[in-house]
């Protein structure tokens, strides 16, 4: 068969390129190696389906992985999208040698709309399994450039950057007719098992080294605690792990304030500058060893190929909540902190899929909210303060799964659940390189969308703060102490309608780890001692005596659960933005606020009425 390379003129090489594939064929990571640190993220117009770009001999697009071009999901209808968009864009389509039929099946799909190169990855593995693809041969069945290469290695040898030179239609492809669904997919299936008999390779019958290890980590005795030892480790890696780090960068931003407070007058400009735009820097960048971590830790899960193992696992617990597998690991990672759980959807299949898990994810109580469990569980149940604070983790287990089916028969009543179908690709050893350029492309990307928002809002906060309102001086007497006292009355019903209470509450709103220091400064006194007998703790109980009319615990109780439901940080609702987009994030902090002020109106009403009853 003669190919359109040989009858054609080539095709501009610094045109732009789409890579198109399977999920799990190597595309994200032949993305990475041909642009390196050329690469941005951004979201396709209009929708929350992430897609990233970058520069290689021209622009190139990482599409989401996609099976077909029928488009029954957001991020299938982005590939149809961005195809149709660009009708000059040479398509790469990446071929997954030990599953040829189904990546075919996408190839005839793209190729009979537009000029492709296709791609043959893991041949390795494919051969390792007796089944030697011959790209020569497929090229002349396909009629277009074919070229073989392990996405780990990118393009070294130039060979598929000379290809894209030559790209053309596939040769015989069927073209959309008007055709019913189920004929066009005959049509399809009939012409991919004509190249597949074509080529006239032996199908594969070698037990693999991926078999193997499959037998032992989807066995249910011996890969399930391997399943929750990963589990375990990535929630360590947002805690304890990555505190070290943490710490470090917040000791550097701390040295510089100090320096900047020594160079600059004292006024607005110093204050401005120091504690609205230089902490608000410093709060973005105490995220980024935490999200650095993770992302690695997800990078080298997804290209070892576990992923997709963990989320086989994991299905049956997730069934319940209307979701599949992969679900869990978002929502594990937010019991450590809630900013890398939102990025961590990004491992979910679809967007429905990823935006539903993301609003479920502030409902993990996260490591910054145990500060706040701590000092009211010490003053108010001393001899119990341990079950209060374990109470609180059961009751975020509660609200996830309850909130899960909550949303599932209302918001997201058309997310309909489809039984999980997993290809589980080879086990492989990761690329550090390409998965390093890849945490850092998704790390800078954070810095400078989600980063902007949150300096922008403190500093706002710090402004309302320095603006004084009346004769008096502090906090209550700003701006910011008087909207906080206008607010507090919303809080009667819950037992705590005092401006400390309120203010604090709005800091936390920025992170949850400065409730505590916020509630010290309101009262003008130490926080690092905050027990019972501590000034702090006396302070809390006299002004939660009053405002509950006699029911200090049933209002501290009420407080803690209004800390564990509410708004996520500052921080989360920047990436939530970032991925999920301004109407779903609003929704979500609307829907989190409504359930907090419930269950904390109802857990002070019934705390109550026990109180006066016993």
């Amino acid at each position: 068969m003669t190919t359109c390379h040989e009858t054609s003129p080539p095709a501009a090489a610094t045109g732009s390129v789409l890579l198109v594939g399977n999920p799990n064929v190597g595309k994200s990571t032949l993305f990475n190696r041909l642009t390196g640190s050329r690469q941005r993220v951004m979201n396709a117009p209009g929708t929350t389906v992430e897609l990233r770009v970058g520069t290689w001999q021209g622009a190139v697009t990482d599409l989401p992985g996609t099976y077909s071009l029928v488009s029954r999901t957001p991020d299938e209808q982005v590939v149809v999208d961005a195809l149709d968009a660009d009708p000059g864009a040479v398509a790469v389509v990446l071929l997954d040698a030990t599953a040829l039929s189904r990546s075919l099946y996408l190839l005839a799909q793209v190729g009979s709309r537009r000029p492709v190169v296709a791609a043959v990855t893991l041949l390795d593995v494919a051969r390792s399994r007796g089944t030697d693809v011959d790209t020569e041969r497929l090229s002349a069945l396909l009629g277009i450039p074919v070229v073989g290469l392990d996405p780990r290695d990118g393009d070294t040898a130039g060979a598929l950057a000379e290809a894209v030179t030559r790209a053309c239609p596939v040769a015989g492809a069927p073209a959309a007719s008007a055709a019913t669904p189920l004929e066009e997919a005959e049509r399809l299936f009939t012409w991919v098992q004509s190249v597949v008999e074509g080529l006239d390779a032996p199908p594969s019958i070698r037990r693999t080294r991926t078999d193997a290890v499959d037998s032992v980590l989807l066995n249910p005795w011996f890969g399930v605690p391997v399943f929750l030892a990963l589990m375990w480790t990535l929630f360590e890696l947002t805690t304890t792990a990555a505190a070290p780090l943490i710490a470090l960068v917040d000791r550097g931003v701390q040295a510089v304030a100090a320096g900047a407070r020594g160079v600059l007058p004292d006024g607005w400009f110093e204050g401005l500058l120091v504690n609205g735009v230089l902490i608000g820097v410093g709060t973005v960048l105490t995220f980024l060893p935490v999200l650095a971590l993770v992302y690695v830790a997800l990078a080298l899960l997804e290209d070892s190929g576990y992923l997709a193992r963990a989320g086989f696992l994991a299905d049956r617990w997730m069934r319940v909540l209307g979701l599949d597998g992969r679900s869990m690991l978002p929502l594990v990672i937010g019991f450590g902190c809630n900013v890398p759980a939102v990025a961590a959807t990004q491992t979910l299949p679809s967007a429905r899929q990823r935006i539903l898990t993301g609003l479920l994810v502030p409902w993990t109580t996260c490591a910054a909210r145990l500060p706040v469990y701590i000092l009211l569980a010490g003053v108010f149940f001393p001899e119990r303060a341990g079950t209060a604070i374990f109470a609180m983790y059961l009751l975020s287990l509660l609200l996830v799964a309850v909130g899960g089916l909550v949303l599932r028969r209302t918001v997201f009543r058309d997310f309909g659940r489809e039984p999980l179908l997993l290809v589980l690709p080879a086990y492989q050893r990761p690329r550090l390189r390409a998965i390093a350029l890849s945490v850092c492309a998704r790390v800078r990307s954070f810095a400078l969308k989600a980063g902007r928002i949150i300096v922008i809002t403190l500093t706002v906060m710090w402004a309302l703060m320095a603006i004084p309102v009346g004769s008096g001086g502090g906090v209550e007497h700003s701006l910011y102490g008087r909207g906080a006292e206008a607010i507090a009355p919303a809080f009667a019903p819950a037992g705590f309608d005092d401006w400390h209470m309120s203010a604090a509450l709005a800091t936390g709103f920025v992170a949850k780890e400065v409730v505590v220091g916020s509630l010290a400064q309101s009262y003008s006194v130490d926080e690092t001692e905050t027990g019972a007998g501590s000034e702090l703790g006396g302070a809390l109980r006299a002004t939660l005596t009053e405002t509950s009319g006699g029911a200090p615990a049933a209002a501290a109780l009420a407080l803690m659960v209004f800390v564990l439901g509410y708004a996520p940080c500052l921080a989360t609702v920047g990436e939530q933005l970032r991925r999920f987009g301004t109407r779903w994030t609003m929704a979500g902090i609307g829907i989190e606020l409504a359930v907090a002020w419930v269950m904390a109106v109802v857990v002070f009403q019934v705390g109550a009425l026990l109180t006066r009853l016993l």
